[in-house]
């Protein structure tokens, strides 16, 4: 019963997503109004690839920005693993898509992910024939891991993570996950716990290996071009990192009551096409704005005079990190689960966050233990912390030191992961 349960499941699951064909389309369409790219080679979302040519492929799949620059440390332990191997990177998102770019060598190829139809993931495996196939972080896709199982392709699961309220969501989805689950050859776990949940939604390999992200490392030029700032600018910067929508509402709130004397806040919010939205909420709030896309490698006399910086720019997040004394971090002041924290103890930089970080639990509560970043309970809090720690200068430089410390010590992950997928190439 259980399997005519699931096979039902699974049709209306398809049935579904072929009636959505038309919506997903011109979401697409509409998404690239702001992101030209979306709108760059549609047909590849629905398997239908011009220039696809088959290889022995060490296909990664990375959705967006984030799961693509954790994907780089892993290709480069790859690469190390199997010389010569031919890459095969595939995305979601406009912001994956061209932080890509610069992993692709010479014979690598770069598509978007196909729309999980029967159709389009059947083409995808026709077209291309990996050899292996390796999906980042929680991107499970029924139908595309059931056509790697009808194709022969082993998959992995890496730098898997599975929150609680994910969890909690998958057993809705059971008939249709678990299938799909049950079909990995491998999972490359981040924690404990997420190997746990993990196994109890069907997976049978699993082992932890920690998490990619302790793996990068920020660009030198990056580093160097935010101390340049930080010496530059004769006031504080506290920076606000990787705000989610409501956050930025409630920042310039608690920064009009709490404001640091004389500090330089600087938001950088998550997703580009909110930088206009924020950059008007900024203005709202009586605030004189300068925008870091209106200059070069400096800040210009005018933007030095101001009382608020947006970064709306992409992949320069360790300058922002580099040139603040103290961060606060975006989407731990709303129910969202927080974001990567890790990136800025790889920079030396202190962290307030707020009570919000399930996405990142371990990570958090490692972070915590070792004195790289301190907790509070909402926004006003975090920005009463950061007046504080700006008062107290040997405090923040032994957050700073213990911030890079955390971060040197859980690096690894890489390259137990690269030794654990090799074994699963063909030939």
């Amino acid at each position: 019963m259980s399997r005519v349960r699931e096979a039902m499941a699974r049709g209306l699951y398809a049935l579904l997503l072929r009636l959505l064909v038309p919506v997903y389309a011109l979401r697409l369409w509409w998404r690239g109004s702001a992101e030209p790219l979306y709108r760059e080679r549609l047909l590849e979302r629905f398997g239908f690839h011009r220039d696809a040519r088959t290889a022995d492929w060490v296909w990664v799949h990375a959705v967006s920005l984030g799961e693509t620059l954790a994907a780089a440390a892993l290709i480069d332990a790859l690469r190390i693993e199997r010389p010569g191997m031919r890459l095969l990177l595939t995305h979601g998102t406009a912001t994956g898509r061209e932080a890509g770019r610069a992993l692709l060598r010479a014979g690598d190829h770069q598509t978007w992910l196909p729309y999980d139809t029967p159709g389009a993931t059947r083409r995808f495996f026709a077209q291309f024939r990996p050899a292996v196939g390796v999906l980042m972080e929680t991107e499970v896709w029924p139908h595309l891991l059931l056509a790697a199982k009808d194709a022969g392709v082993p998959m992995v699961l890496a730098n898997a993570r599975l929150s609680a309220k994910s969890f909690a969501r998958g057993r809705r989805l059971n008939a249709v996950l678990r299938p799909a689950i049950d079909s990995v050859a491998l999972v490359l776990a981040q924690t404990d716990d997420d190997a746990q949940s993990i196994r109890a939604s069907g997976a049978h390999a699993v082992e932890v290996c920690g998490n990619l992200k302790y793996d990068l490392t920020p660009e030198p030029d990056l580093l160097a071009q935010g101390a340049a700032w930080r010496a530059l600018v004769p006031r504080d910067v506290v920076l606000a990192a990787i705000t989610r929508e409501g956050e930025e509402a409630l920042l310039l709130e608690a920064w009009a009551r709490q404001a640091p004397p004389g500090a330089l806040l600087l938001i950088v919010p998550r997703h580009p096409q909110r930088f206009d939205e924020v950059a008007a909420l900024v203005r709202a709030a009586g605030l004189s704005l300068a925008r870091r896309s209106a200059w070069g490698d400096t800040p210009p006399a005018e933007a030095m005079r101001v009382q608020v910086w947006l970064g709306d720019s992409m992949r320069e997040m360790a300058l922002y990190y580099a040139s603040a004394r103290v961060a606060l971090l975006g989407g731990s002041f709303a129910p969202l689960g927080g974001h990567n924290l890790i990136e800025a103890a790889a920079c030396g930089c202190p962290l307030v966050m707020g009570p919000s970080t399930f996405n990142f639990s371990e990570a958090a509560q490692l972070s915590l233990a070792s004195g790289a970043s301190l907790r509070v309970a909402d926004m006003a809090q975090g920005v009463a912390r950061v007046n504080d720690l700006l008062g107290d200068p040997d405090r923040l430089a032994a957050l700073s030191a213990n911030a890079l410390g955390f971060a040197a010590q859980h690096r690894g992950a890489a390259r137990r992961m690269a030794q654990r997928i090799v074994p699963l190439l063909r030939g």
